[in-house]
């Protein structure tokens, strides 16, 4: 993939013209994601977040969607785009065609799902696919799935992007009409439409960012200092990322106007020590302190700022304290767990507003016994890892926001 910039002009796709149609460049480049089957859960496992294979209703219709719209002139937006079904919930919030009600569902709980390497873990399109082709601009992490391309765009379309070394994908390119795949105007609006009126969670998401858009992240660390994770996706330490990081182990005497001081801040983390550490203080009192410092940084309610916040719990709460953080977060906690073979070795549970945390897809649906977990990582002597080292994959949709480098 390409490391330098691209050999374009950046424009803001989402309101520009449509251009006359140019033959677009190719890439090569692939991955191969392994087909799982997957279930709703509220735990997920990370080891296998790039194996999960959303499961996408088939239709014998996907391959006959030029048909119909050529030759039987229907509607674009009467079929869903993702798998060829007439029975459409709504519009596909990223190009113009319909979506069917459990595309729509897949579609909320995947399109900020990330792998390791940055990019989105599933077709932009249809939030499915086995191979995958990545875009070659360095501002980009989108991916497009084979059958998309040579559905919607057309036939062998997929064989021409791998054997070409530079690709810039539909959503990069300034020409927005590739066969029957025409990208919307203001799009990540729409996108964010689709997320606060589809939800059933009440997922509301900041709309996205253009990348001439994006500033660099400004980060408050609190009890746990995540520079390393921040440094090692690409928010720190660079030209283009360029972010900064505030680490705070205790913030006793910390006042609102310090912290006023110290921000604005974008994305405010914090945790409980992992569990087998030692710790100065009540597990309880790293939560509370860590709410009181989230009221003082985040902006105001009215403020249209994306502004992003993660708890992490290593399993050191009682199950009251637990509870008491999910009220007080006005959200549900996550339980994130890492297995080797069939043992699961360590877990932590979170609380987020970052749009990846609330998806619902693992590979199991194990039902974890937290309290003896901590127990068995004590007796055994297993120190648990730092929390960042398990949560740091849901910090790669910040991307969507913010610099970073590759």
């Amino acid at each position: 993939m390409a490391q330098g910039e691209p050999a374009l002009v950046l424009s803001d796709t989402d309101s520009a013209e449509d251009l006359e149609e140019v033959e677009p460049s190719f890439s090569g480049i692939t991955i191969e994601l392994q087909d799982e089957e997957s279930t709703s859960s509220d735990v997920i496992c990370l080891d296998s977040l790039e194996e999960i294979m959303p499961a996408t209703p088939s239709s014998p219709n996907r391959d006959f969607i030029a048909h119909e719209v050529n030759e039987n002139q229907r509607s674009i937006e009467e079929i869903c785009i993702c798998c060829g079904s007439f029975q459409i919930h709504t519009q596909h919030p990223l190009f113009h065609g319909g979506i069917c009600t459990p595309c729509t569902e897949n579609f909320l709980e995947t399109f900020f799902l990330y792998d390791e390497d940055g990019f989105q873990a599933f077709c932009t399109i249809c939030c499915s696919g086995k191979t995958l082709l990545m875009c070659d601009d360095p501002t980009c992490n989108r991916c497009y799935c084979l059958e998309c391309l040579d559905v919607l765009v057309s036939p062998g379309t997929a064989e021409k992007v791998k054997a070409t070394n530079t690709w810039l994908c539909f959503m990069c390119l300034p020409l927005s009409s590739h066969g029957l795949l025409k990208r919307k105007k203001r799009w990540r609006v729409k996108l964010k439409c689709f997320y606060d009126q589809e939800s059933e969670n009440h997922l509301e998401i900041y709309q996205p960012l253009s990348a001439w858009e994006r500033k660099p992240i400004n980060v408050l660390s609190l009890f746990d200092n995540i520079a390393t994770e921040m440094k090692n996706l690409g928010f720190l330490g660079s030209s283009l990322g360029d972010g900064r990081l505030t680490y705070l182990d205790d913030v006793t005497n910390a006042l609102r106007t310090d912290v006023k001081e110290w921000g604005p801040f974008d994305f405010i983390f914090g945790s409980t020590p992992p569990v087998g550490n030692s710790y100065e203080h009540p597990p309880a009192w790293y939560f509370y302190q860590y709410h009181r410092i989230l009221q003082y940084g985040k902006p105001p309610e009215s403020s249209q700022r994306p502004f992003f916040w993660m708890f992490v719990d290593n399993l050191v709460l009682e199950k009251e304290d637990r509870e008491t953080a999910s009220r007080f977060f006005k959200t549900e906690a996550v339980t994130i767990h890492r297995k080797h073979a069939e043992t699961v070795q360590n877990a932590v549970i979170l609380w987020s507003n970052i749009p990846s945390v609330k998806s619902k897809y693992s590979l199991s649906d194990l039902d974890l016994d937290l309290d003896l977990l901590a127990k068995n990582i004590l007796k055994t002597r297993l120190l648990s890892q730092r929390p960042a080292t398990l949560v740091r994959k849901f910090f790669l949709p910040l991307r969507e926001y913010f610099k970073c480098f590759s």
